[in-house]
C-alpha cells in the first residue's frame, strides 16, 4: 500500500505538470516567462527527487541541497519578476535601468530580512544546511511581505484577484506562511511523528497554493486597469526625479571631461 508522503509526492507531481501545460496553454510565458521557468522546474526536480528516493538513496541529501538552492534562486528572480510585472501599465514611461533598480530593491530588501530569519535551533545544523535553512527562510519571509505589500495596495496598484500578479503572490504567500510557522514550531519538536506531520502540513500547504493556481490560470485574466491618480502623481514623482538624477550626472561627466 502506498505511504502518505508518496501519494502525496505524486499527487504534486501531477498538479505541477497540470499547472504547466496551463501556463503554455495560456501563454503565460509571454508575460511571465521566470514564473513559468520556476513551474517547470518545479516539475523536473520533484520528478527527479522521487527518482533519486527510490533509486539512489544514498545521494538524496546532495540532491537536495543543490536542487534548493537552485530553487531559491529562481523564486528571488520570480519576485523581481513579479514586482516589474505590476508596473506593466506605467514601464513606458519609467526611465531607462528602471527594471535594474526593481532588481536592487527587491534583493536589497533581502539583505534587510537576511539578518531577521535566523531561526533559533538551527544553529547546531552542519555550516552547509544551516546556510541552506537560511536561505530557504530569507525567501519565505521575501515571499510574504511581496504579498502583504501588493494585497495592501491593490487599490493603489490597480490590481485585483483576478491579475496574474496578485493570484501568484497569494499563492507564494500562503505556502511561505505555513513554511515559517512550521519552521518555528519545528524548533521545539524532536523528531518523530509529530515532526513529521509538520513537514506534511507544509506540503499539503503548496499543494494547495497549486491548487488555487490551477484554478487561477483556467480562467481568463482579466484586462488590466489604468493606475489610480494618486499612484501616477508618486510614479510621475519618482520617475521625473530618476530623469534629473540622469541628467545631472551626464552633466557632471561631460564637465569633468572639458576640465581635462
Amino acid at each position: 500500500m502506498m505511504s502518505l508522503d508518496n501519494a502525496l509526492w505524486l499527487f504534486g507531481v501531477l498538479i505541477v505538470a497540470a499547472v504547466v501545460g496551463l501556463l503554455l496553454y495560456r501563454r503565460v510565458w509571454r508575460t511571465l516567462p521566470v514564473f513559468c521557468l520556476f513551474c517547470v522546474w518545479d516539475l523536473f526536480s520533484s520528478s527527479s527527487a522521487y527518482a533519486v528516493m527510490h533509486f539512489y538513496p544514498a545521494r538524496y541529501l546532495t540532491a537536495y541541497l543543490a536542487e534548493t538552492v537552485v530553487d531559491s534562486v529562481i523564486e528571488f528572480a520570480v519576485l523581481i519578476e513579479l514586482a516589474w510585472s505590476v508596473l506593466r501599465p506605467f514601464r513606458v514611461s519609467l526611465p531607462r535601468g528602471a527594471f535594474a533598480v526593481v532588481a536592487g530593491l527587491v534583493l536589497a530588501l533581502g539583505a534587510a530580512v537576511w539578518p531577521l530569519a535566523v531561526i533559533p535551533g538551527f544553529g547546531g545544523l552542519p555550516p552547509e544546511w544551516h546556510l541552506l535553512m537560511h536561505l530557504q527562510q530569507t525567501a519565505s519571509i521575501l515571499r510574504v511581505l511581496l504579498f502583504v505589500v501588493l494585497a495592501g495596495s491593490s487599490q493603489f496598484l490597480a490590481i485585483g484577484w483576478r491579475d496574474r500578479e496578485l493570484q501568484i503572490v497569494t499563492g507564494l504567500g500562503f505556502y511561505s506562511m505555513v513554511s515559517l510557522t512550521v519552521a518555528v514550531l519545528s524548533t521545539h519538536q524532536a523528531m518523530g511523528p509529530q515532526h513529521h506531520r509538520l513537514i506534511q502540513a507544509v506540503v499539503v500547504s503548496y499543494l494547495c497554493s497549486l491548487i488555487y493556481w490551477l484554478f487561477c490560470f483556467s480562467q481568463k485574466e482579466a484586462a488590466r486597469q489604468e493606475f489610480s491618480p494618486q499612484m501616477q502623481r508618486v510614479l510621475f514623482a519618482v520617475a521625473g526625479g530618476a530623469r534629473s538624477a540622469r541628467v545631472a550626472l551626464e552633466d557632471s561627466t561631460q564637465a569633468d571631461r572639458r576640465k581635462r
